[in-house]
């Protein structure tokens, strides 16, 4: 752990993720991957559920480990490369290293393990229900060494395989049928994962502090300019919203507390001797209301040039959204999907050649063992609070690559980049095993970042001249580092994309931007 952290230490979470996933970097072990997997390192990727014949490996979580085990979908769902094996009669396997080889689906679905998805041309029979997700093994194994999905839609292709969790229609909470169900121990891998990871960052933390400490960025004034910052009424969005108040910025605080809303306009306005800062009720739970706040922004005829998706939940009890989404898919992920789509126009309108518009997106290093069930994204199967945390941190990865692609093709003066802002000292807690409360209240000053000290990455993204015109960035502690591989694969994030326009209501405009030149990723 400690040997972990030093290695993240100099080299970021590039590193520590893969560290978790395939041993510590350099060694040509799996010591740690090992541990938490139960299986020999190497590799990366994250294991991905459903969507197509074509599994993928995905991570998500505060350091790199894999996500929880997941059963479902389709029979022909791939095996990680640890030897894990999915819940269906029909098992397949990926390949291990170069992900050469891809699951023969054979049609058919095993009886009640829910829906197969996606894009791929396979029916699949018995009580599984729809077969929209998989395609023959035969076509999948044609694009072995490729690394992405065989049909159009389908998901990417894995290095990395887990077995998959339940499978739903990735809609609404309910709407799976069938699919078995998660084993709890899977879920206390899940949670194994999320804490191992954060312990290996709060070693590398305290390590830091011990040797050179966290040392304030400091930025030139940004007049002129306007802000959106999700979640600005406590802890990182609120040091967010104050240090870019402090750099003269117009900050528009979005959140769904009034009462504690106007404290935080009133403090920050004393502290930074800004009069332009303000509040607009925004509940991202609530996709009615995320549209009333576009529309109430629109009739201040301003214009936007840093919009900060920073709110979220933390490992809470499993309920829904107004919209019956899974509260940690629903608010940490769809509720900033929307708002982003919703606030490009304006954004463009407001960037320049030079003068980008930025959208800043906060996520965790959480993705790095996060799982991505395209065939259960509302965890209606089994839930575990580890695994739809990760899991939406892992989205907002995606999302994130995807918006940039879609932001360069169209010459917009746009940039999306991510922001990781390491283990703070936040309230986010309360959910959270005992013990990490207990060492978060005895030895958090020392160990877990202050939420100021958390924001800096955010207000980085959203102002450094050293980003400017660049994007599709991965940010901790102030600098670029790896995310998950897998997030790099563009047919998992138009996957993810596709998926998340039907949940809203937004269009798709990804196969329209890229008919001309070709999608992305794409021979």
């Amino acid at each position: 752990m400690i040997l972990g952290a030093v290695v993240l230490l100099e080299s970021g979470w590039g590193s520590l993720g893969s560290m978790i996933r395939g041993g510590i970097p350099g060694s040509g072990q799996g010591s740690f991957g090992s541990m938490i997997h139960g299986g020999r390192g190497g590799g990366s990727g994250v294991p991905v559920r459903g969507g197509g014949a074509r599994p993928q490996g995905s991570d998500g979580g505060p350091g790199g480990a894999g996500g929880t085990r997941a059963r479902g979908g389709s029979p022909g769902h791939a095996q990680e490369a640890l030897g894990a094996r999915a819940g269906s009669a029909g098992r397949a396997r990926a390949g291990h290293e170069s992900g050469a080889r891809a699951r023969r689906s054979r049609g058919r679905a095993q009886e009640g393990l829910g829906h197969a998805r996606g894009g791929s041309r396979a029916r699949a029979r018995g009580g599984a229900g729809r077969g929209a997700g998989a395609r023959s093994g035969r076509e999948s194994g044609a694009r072995a060494g490729r690394g992405a999905g065989a049909a159009r839609g389908g998901p990417p292709r894995a290095h990395f395989r887990r077995p998959a969790r339940g499978s739903e229609s990735g809609g609404r909470r309910g709407s799976g049928g069938g699919g078995a169900a998660m084993s709890p121990l899977s879920a206390a891998r899940a949670a194994l994962r999320v804490y191992a990871v954060g312990a290996a960052l709060i070693v590398a933390q305290l390590l830091r502090r011990c040797v050179r400490g966290f040392v304030e960025p400091v930025f030139s004034p940004q007049p002129e300019r306007v802000a959106i910052v999700t979640g600005g009424t406590d802890g990182i969005g609120y040091s967010t919203a104050k240090y870019l108040a402090k750099l003269g910025m117009h900050v528009i605080i979005a959140g769904n507390n009034d009462s504690k809303a106007q404290e935080a306009v009133r403090r920050i306005k004393e502290d930074t001797l800004n009069n332009q800062v303000e509040f607009l009720y925004c509940d991202l739970a609530s996709m009615r209301s995320i549209r009333e706040f576009v529309q109430t922004f629109r009739m201040k005829k301003l214009p936007l040039h840093v919009l900060v998706n920073n709110a979220g939940v933390m490992m809470v009890p499993q309920r829904t959204t107004e919209d019956g989404f899974e509260e940690h898919f629903g608010v940490n992920y769809l509720g900033h999907f929307l708002l982003t789509n919703l606030l490009l126009d304006t954004l463009r309108e407001s960037g320049a050649p030079g003068r980008s518009a930025r959208v800043v997106t906060v996520s965790s290093a959480t993705h790095y063992v996060g799982e991505l069930n395209l065939d259960d994204l509302q965890s209606s199967t089994y839930y575990s609070a580890h695994a739809a945390y990760a899991q939406s941190k892992l989205a907002l990865v995606l999302f994130t690559y995807h918006l940039q692609a879609l932001l360069t093709a169209q010459g917009m003066p746009v940039t999306a980049s991510v922001a990781d802002p390491g283990v703070v000292d936040t309230d986010l807690y309360r959910y959270v095993f005992w013990g990490t409360r207990l060492v978060k209240k005895l030895l958090g000053w020392w160990v877990f970042k202050t939420p100021d000290e958390g924001a800096w990455t955010s207000v980085y993204a959203a102002v450094t001249p050293a980003l400017e015109g660049l994007g599709g960035r991965y940010l901790y502690n102030e600098k670029e580092t790896r995310s998950l591989e897998a997030t790099y694969d563009p047919e998992l994030q138009r996957q993810l994309w596709a998926r998340s326009c039907q949940l809203t209501g937004i269009a798709d405009v990804t196969w329209e931007t890229f008919s001309g030149s070709g999608l992305p990723g794409r021979a």
